[in-house]
């Protein structure tokens, strides 16, 4: 298994990108994209309830 410590380490601009998604994001998904260790990606797949 890879070391995972790295990714305890996110930015300033990824902190804030993810809670301004979870702010704005009611049902749904956010996924985060890795690579070597590294947040390359954030998707945001939102549901809308009827």
């Amino acid at each position: 298994m890879g070391n995972i410590t790295s990714l305890n380490h996110l930015t300033d601009k990824q902190i804030e990108k993810l809670n301004e998604l979870l702010e704005n994001i009611r049902y749904g998904t956010i996924t985060l994209i890795v690579q070597d260790g590294k947040i390359i990606q954030i998707d945001k797949t939102e549901k809308h309830r009827l």
